[in-house]
Order: structure tokens, then C-alpha cells, then sequence
């Protein structure tokens, strides 16, 4: 199966997870298919704490592929913010 999750990079007590496509079978931090975003949940400043590509986010969940809880929170958060900006 196809999952979209969060995979973890950064250094100690400074996290920062890439949103990848990856096969559920492989590790969290492992082999994925394809990177489709971002959060930076300590950003600070003019930093951009969240990026996702919602055309690439939906194509995979068209052909199959299932949101984990965070991420489907985050790509929510993502799309508020798009339409809030294009308001």
C-alpha cells in the first residue's frame, strides 16, 4: 500500500519533516517515491514553517494512496491557508 507520511530529518531537538510518498512497507526514513512537501514545525521569522503541492497530493490519492492523520491535518492547514491567501 501507498501511504503519504511524514519522514524525519534535522538535527536533535531542532526537527524537520519532509511529506513523502512511500510504500508502507518501507522505514519511516527510508526508500520513498516521490517528496511532496514539507512542515518546519519550529520555524521562526519569515521562515515558511509548511509547503505542500496539493496538485501531486491529489493525483496520489487518486490513484490509491492513503493520507496518515498528521499529514491529512497538515495538507488541511495548507489548504485554508491557500484560499485565505488568495482572498
Amino acid at each position: 500500500m501507498v501511504v503519504i507520511r511524514l519522514a524525519r530529518g534535522g538535527s536533535k531537538k531542532r526537527p524537520f519533516y519532509n511529506i513523502v510518498v512511500a510504500n508502507s512497507r518501507q522505514r519511516r526514513d527510508g526508500r520513498f517515491i516521490e517528496r511532496v512537501g514539507f512542515y518546519n514545525p519550529v520555524a521562526s521569522g519569515a521562515a515558511e514553517k509548511l509547503r505542500v503541492e496539493q496538485d501531486r497530493v491529489s493525483y496520489w490519492i487518486g490513484v490509491g494512496a492513503q493520507l496518515s492523520p498528521t499529514v491529512a491535518r497538515l495538507v488541511g492547514e495548507a489548504k485554508t491557508a491557500a484560499v485565505a491567501a488568495a482572498a
